[in-house]
């Protein structure tokens, strides 16, 4: 590498590197806790259990556990109910005013007997609220997460700028030497880079994801006014219903309309994920894969008859897998871990950069005093002569 190229790659890693650091930084000490948000939700209890029954029991029907849900907030409509994957004993419901009200409600309802269960602690509550919202919008809603989306795309140039460095920086070193009984800002540097190669892929998959999540509402908004609209179009202008059908009977038909399938949340009508029309049902497999992958079904919210059903647009698709590579929790308490160690190495990289860059602005600062105290001496040294 000839040594202007060297210097423009130096540069666009210097730059884009300072310039997201301090928010990298931000999301790997946030995103730690977050990859253990299950265990640690669990240890402060904040996590609601279905109760232990002294018998098995078939699970109660649907509109019997929605019943439950009203009897506790008769004031209300409903929003939402979903299952966790890994507690098919509960159902969550959402509550509002309307079918939008940002004020709503969460309870969950025993998938066996429709007895109310709890009430999980209120959105934005609680320190593992307050991690979740710094790492995701910093607070700032769609702006935020569309911010920290630009934050990650410098991270992803500053990986690839770094890659393109190492070479020329190392190639008289072995792999992975961190030279002792040198300087403190020397050792850093080899460990800065040893670190940042050892964590390269992890950083581009998680730094990729983290982007790809930033625009989730983005994608949503699109695939509503798309694939949303088209799919409803014969119900333009046409009331909403005022008595909706069974949810039961809505279930039965949607699993009938994707068989090998099971319900991984409902949205009522009215709310973003259905239409005034219909129940959006979305199914999900049961693989490791498919899990992660919902396929909307609508069905009539009058009539409980499948009007459409379809696959999910690949921008979605997308979406949904990045979502767990992100925080690893895709692949046990072993993925976990290692997800949790690649953090570590990864905060550490940043900061090393950080050390590296001000003991370089401090040396050229002490190198420049030194040369502006010089030059008078040269001058009445000029002037002697």
């Amino acid at each position: 590498m000839s040594p202007a190229h060297l210097r423009r790659w130096s540069w666009i890693h210097t730059w884009s590197s300072l310039i997201c650091t301090v928010f990298m930084l931000l999301l790997c000490l946030t995103g730690l806790p977050l990859i253990y948000h299950h265990e640690i939700g669990h240890l402060l209890g904040n996590d609601i259990e279905a109760p232990q029954l002294s018998a098995p029991q078939a699970p109660a029907r649907l509109d019997r556990v929605i019943a439950a849900g009203q009897a506790r907030y008769p004031d209300k409509v409903m929003m939402y109910m979903s299952q966790e994957p890994d507690e098919p004993s509960l159902w969550f419901l959402t509550m509002g005013a309307h079918a939008n009200d940002p004020d709503f409600k969460s309870i969950a309802v025993d998938a066996r007997t429709a007895q109310f269960v709890g009430e999980p602690p209120i959105e934005g509550g609680g320190v593992m609220q307050f991690l979740f919202h710094l790492h995701v919008d910093l607070f700032a809603g769609v702006w935020g997460k569309l911010f920290l989306g630009f934050m990650g795309l410098l991270l992803l140039v500053a990986i690839v700028s770094g890659v393109v460095l190492y070479a020329p920086f190392m190639r008289k070193l072995e792999f992975g030497t961190v030279r002792q009984g040198r300087t403190a800002r020397l050792k850093w540097l080899d460990l800065h880079n040893l670190l940042g190669i050892v964590t390269l892929a992890w950083a581009l998959v998680v730094g990729a994801t983290g982007v790809v999540n930033t625009l989730a509402d983005v994608l949503l908004k699109v695939w509503q006014v798309t694939e949303i609209a088209e799919m409803t179009k014969p119900y333009a202008g046409q009331a909403a219903p005022v008595t909706l059908a069974s949810m039961e009977v809505t279930v039965r038909h949607a699993e009938a309309a994707a068989p090998g399938m099971r319900v991984g949340f409902i949205a009522f009508p009215g709310t973003p994920f259905a239409t005034p029309h219909h129940y959006g049902v979305y199914m999900h497999g049961d693989a490791a894969l498919t899990s992660r992958l919902y396929q909307p079904v609508l069905v009539d919210a009058q009539t409980a008859a499948v009007t459409d059903r379809r696959e999910l647009p690949w921008y979605l698709k997308t979406l949904l897998l990045s979502q767990p590579l992100h925080f690893g929790d895709y692949g046990g308490a072993g993925m976990k871990f290692v997800w949790a160690l690649l953090d570590v190495a990864t905060i550490v990289v940043l900061g090393s950069g950080l050390y590296l860059w001000l003991r370089r602005r401090r040396a050229a600062a002490r190198t420049a005093r030194a040369q502006a105290d010089a030059a008078p001496a040269f001058a009445r040294e000029g002037e002697v002569r």
